[in-house]
Order: C-alpha cells, then sequence, then structure tokens
C-alpha cells in the first residue's frame, strides 16, 4: 500500500515517517487507514477464491491496517518487506528461526538482548541449533568463530546495558562470504537513525513496543528484510501464525508518524543527562556512544545519524543497598523494565549474570536510564537528589 501522489524513493525520512504506508484516495480521503477488525475474508466466487489471486484471504495474513504499518516500516529500512509479531521477542525468535535449520550454527554478540541470548541457548538448543557468543567488538576478526554450518550472525549495536557498538559493515562482510545471514537487533536507534541493511544486515528486527509505539501502551515486534532474505522471512512467519491485533497496529502506526520528532528530544535530552553524569563523584562511567569519551564513539559517528534516549552508567560505589536508596526515591523516573516510551525509567543490572565471551568486572554498580520526554532539568534535579541519597547509604 502506497500514496500513489508521492515517490518515497527518494524522500527524507520525516518524509517517509510522515506518509510511507497512508493511501488515502483508497479510503474516500481520511488520512489514516481504517482499522479492520476481522478474522473472515470473503470471495466473489469460487474460481477468485481457489486462485489465491485476491490480496485479502484471512484475517491472520493481513489486511490494510497491518499493511500500512509494514510497508511504512519497508519504505524506512529500504526492506524488500516487513513482518509484524506480537512483541520484541517474538520478532528476535522469529528472525532467527526464519533462516536456520536443525544441525546450524549460530553467533551471537555477548552483549545481545538477554531474553534472545535465553531463546537462543533453550528453544534453538533444543531444535539441534548451536550458539556460540562473540566479543561484540570483534569486527571483522569474527572470520575466527565461523565454522563450515555457521548460518547466521546475530548483532545488536549498541548492545544491550553496556553499549557496545559493532562494526556492522565489517562483520557482514565476512558473514556473506561464508554465505551465512546478518541479523541485527535494531530497536536503539530504529531506521531513523541506522538503516542495517545498507550496512550488509539481511534481516532487522525491533522490539517496536520502545520507540515505534513510543507510548508504553502495545506489545509489538517487527522484522524487516532484504530481498536474499525475505521469501524465508515471510514464509516461516506465515507458517507460524504469527499475527498483532488490529488496535495495537493501527497505536504502532499512530506513533511512528511522530518518533522522529520524539528521539530527536530523546537524544537532546540524553546527551544532556549523560554529560552531566560524567561530571558527578559518584559516576565511575556513562556508557552512551554520543560522548566524545564513550571507547566507541568514532564508530558510532562514522555509521549512526543520532542516538536515542537509552544509556547506562556505573556508580563508584559497589554497595547495592546505597543503589537502592538512590533509585526508591526517585520522583519523575520509573523503576520499570522495557523503554521508549514518554517516560524516564531506571533499573539497575548486573551483566556479569549473562555474559561467555567477555568479561564485565566493573567494581559499581550499571543503572540503565531511560531517559524520557520530561524536562530535562527535572529528571537531572531527580537524579541529583538521588545521589544525595545514595552517598547517605554509602557513607
Amino acid at each position: 500500500m502506497s500514496d500513489d501522489k508521492h515517490n518515497l524513493s527518494s524522500a527524507g525520512t520525516f518524509t517517509k515517517l510522515s506518509h510511507a504506508g497512508r493511501a488515502p484516495r483508497e479510503f474516500h480521503g481520511f488520512v489514516n487507514t481504517p482499522v479492520y477488525h476481522g478474522s473472515t475474508v470473503t470471495f466473489p466466487d469460487v474460481e477468485t477464491m481457489m486462485s489465491g489471486r485476491q490480496k485479502y484471504q484471512y484475517g491472520r495474513r493481513g489486511s490494510p491496517t497491518t499493511d500500512t504499518l509494514a510497508d511504512a516500516l519497508s519504505a524506512l529500512d529500504g526492506a524488500a518487506g516487513t513482518v509484524l509479531c506480537p512483541s520484541g521477542l517474538s520478532a528476535v525468535t522469529t528472525a532467527l528461526l526464519s533462516v536456520l535449520d536443525a544441525g546450524d550454527h549460530l553467533l551471537m554478540s555477548d552483549s545481545a538482548y538477554d531474553p534472545g541470548r535465553y531463546a537462543a541457548t533453550t528453544v534453538l538448543n533444543r531444535f539441534g541449533i548451536e550458539t556460540s557468543f562473540y566479543d561484540p567488538h570483534i569486527g571483522a576478526g569474527i572470520e575466527a568463530h565461523f565454522k563450515p554450518n555457521t548460518k547466521a550472525v546475530l548483532t545488536e549495536s549498541p548492545g544491550s546495558l553496556t553499549f557496545e557498538i559493532q562494526d556492522i559493515g565489517a562483520i557482514s562482510e565476512v558473514a556473506h562470504r561464508h554465505d551465512a545471514y546478518v541479523i541485527m537487533d535494531n530497536t536503539w536507534a530504529t531506521p531513523v537513525y541506522f538503516r542495517p541493511l545498507d550496512h550488509g544486515v539481511d534481516i532487522a528486527f525491533m522490539a517496536s513496543t520502545k520507540y515505534v509505539v513510543g507510548h508504553s501502551d502495545v506489545m509489538i515486534g517487527t522484522v524487516a528484510a532484504n530481498a536474499r532474505a525475505w521469501r524465508k522471512l515471510h514464509t516461516y512467519h506465515g507458517s507460524m501464525g504469527l499475527c498483532v491485533g488490529p488496535d495495537d497496529v493501527y497505536l504502532a502506526t499512530r506513533g511512528l508518524r511522530t518518533m522522529g520528532v520524539r528521539l530527536a528530544r530523546h537524544f537532546e535530552s540524553a546527551l544532556k543527562v549523560a554529560t552531566w553524569l560524567e561530571g558527578r563523584p559518584e559516576v565511575a562511567k556513562v556508557l552512551y556512544p554520543a560522548l566524545p569519551s564513550h571507547p566507541d564513539h568514532a564508530l558510532w559517528k562514522r555509521d549512526f545519524k543520532g542516538a536515542s534516549g537509552l544509556l547506562s552508567f556505573v556508580t563508584r560505589t559497589p554497595s547495592l543497598d546505597a543503589v537502592k536508596a538512590m533509585l526508591d526515591g526517585l520522583s519523575w523516573f520509573g523503576l520499570g523494565y522495557s523503554w521508549g516510551g514518554f517516560e524516564s525509567l531506571a533499573i539497575v543490572a548486573d551483566p556479569r549474570k549473562s555474559r561467555t565471551a567477555t568479561k564485565w568486572d566493573e567494581p559499581g554498580q550499571l543503572i540503565r536510564l531511560h531517559i524520557g520526554l520530561e524536562d530535562v532539568d527535572d529528571l537531572i534535579a531527580d537524579l541529583a537528589a538521588g545521589f544525595d541519597r545514595l552517598n547517605a547509604v554509602a557513607g
């Protein structure tokens, strides 16, 4: 589905966000595609029904509502196609299982999203798929980890919790020489700030629950593929009966239209908070690729157009009780998993629990923040008061 008045291929990102997937003339001029609630689709005659040529045949396989979001995301990613999944984790497993078979070998970044890692070491392992983990900084050196049966490489840039930037282009070049698929979690940057398929990735997925939706009210995952991987992705997705309810799809589409301006605000505020955190005596390290002090800043600057609102910092104190005192008393930051919504969030995390190819040996506590759309001065004041509580306990 597309608005046939425009050629979106040459349009800018914000224009694509506003126009991709829309076809007002098909819906009596209404700028938003209607929400189609339905399972059954009827046919005009038996011949049409048997031919399989009717565009919509059953609700599970799509509607104008789902096509609007999928087409818009495909335009943003420069993808051959996009499928919708009921959650971000479902998007991870859909991406993996669309290209992996029993007996295959998967290479996964050691900094990847932990539930995806767990799925690989449990479900995929049960299906006879072996997973090995690699240092996210490995770049072209990943070649040493390939086996004859390596069929996919999962990347995530930046990495979950610790924000390593990967050299996606170098990894993709090596993987393609071995005829392996490259898969990337692009939730943090979205196609607004990084287009994975332009850097050699075959399948890019997002927990679109986060910045695409942007309002903390929908669970949804999306998976985009290039021409090489699209048929495999589309076949697996359809065969597994994966679909998303129309109201959730509509809310995700509505969120997508404003994602660009929201991301700009998240970026602006997060950079201010990260810079302020670097000046705090209680902070040993700030993990945010947009900071010049970040070890991968040059790589981020080379490949990315911006940064989102998610960052981490490491405290100087190893005291968990002190960190609890800091976080428990926050006013504007909620304590909650997920991120990408309008509200600011905080969690305490321990990367040591899941790393096997790399070591996390920071003595302090790691706190992850999502910087929302509040006034940044209010957020900084909230954190400053939190540090006072931390100091009172840490001594």
